[in-house]
């Protein structure tokens, strides 16, 4: 899939992004917390300056700004960087954003103490080349020892039963309860699949239902790992929900 195909697929999801979670401020603050105490062990104290190099809405950038970190924000999407800016000035903090790919990242070299690259972002490259690149430019534009902050879906049980659909999420909207759920679409390789996501949203006495489709590549943990030492980073960790306490593992590396 194109990058403009998954820059459309976040432009149009960006109004209704914060629908899939239950609660979108106590989720800012819950990831927020369990990445800053990733972060800090390594870094020290702070406050830290942080790229987060595939913010969409600012779900993990706002929350990081607000615990007083240096936060800019870069996002494929130009419409979910543009909601990101807004509901951080919302909620009385500065989020700084760019619409970029993070293959090709407009940034100053060796400028922030962290970069992040979070909810399952990087498998959104769906080639080697392109992940590579993007891994080279997060390290380029890290300072001397600097901390990568990948977080990724749990792909390697995913990869040997390849499920077909995610449980519906539920949140609340002013007009009742709206469902968002996935549909998966296996690839022959086995590696890459399609997403179909759909929302159902209430709208007066009936639902009005949205689909949006993308694809992502399923990469193991093995292979992140793999990828994220070819680009020079050392000190690779993983940290799973359990021992890090985000919702995804959290893959945490220097740079070397």
């Amino acid at each position: 899939m194109s990058g403009s195909s998954v820059r459309n697929f976040y432009d149009e999801l960006a109004p209704d992004y914060h629908l899939i979670f239950a609660d979108w401020d106590a989720s800012m603050a819950y990831q927020a917390k369990a990445l800053d105490g990733l972060i800090r062990p390594h870094l020290g104290a702070g406050p830290h300056t942080v790229l987060d190099c595939s913010c969409g809405i600012g779900t993990q950038a706002i929350g990081l700004a607000l615990g007083g970190h240096t936060v800019v924000g870069s996002d494929l999407s130009p419409v979910a960087v543009s909601h990101a800016a807004v509901h951080a000035a919302a909620r009385g903090t500065t989020l700084p954003v760019a619409a970029a790919d993070m293959c090709a990242l407009p940034f100053t070299s060796s400028v922030f103490d962290v970069v992040l690259c979070a909810d399952n972002s990087l498998p959104h490259l769906l080639r080697t080349e392109d992940v590579q690149a993007a891994l080279l430019g997060m390290r380029r534009v890290l300072r001397n020892d600097g901390l990568l902050v990948i977080t990724v879906r749990a792909y390697d049980e995913a990869r040997q039963t390849h499920p077909t659909a995610t449980s519906p999420q539920v949140s609340r909207t002013p007009d009742g309860q709206a469902i968002t759920f996935q549909l998966w679409h296996w690839h022959e390789d086995g590696e890459h699949y399609d997403v179909e996501h759909f929302q159902l949203i209430p709208t007066g006495s009936t639902w009005h239902v949205r689909v949006r489709r993308t694809t992502y590549w399923a990469l193991t943990r093995q292979q992140v790992t793999e990828f994220v030492a070819n680009a020079g980073f050392t000190d690779i960790t993983w940290n799973t929900p359990v021992s890090g306490g985000f919702y995804q593992p959290v893959l945490t590396a220097r740079r070397g």
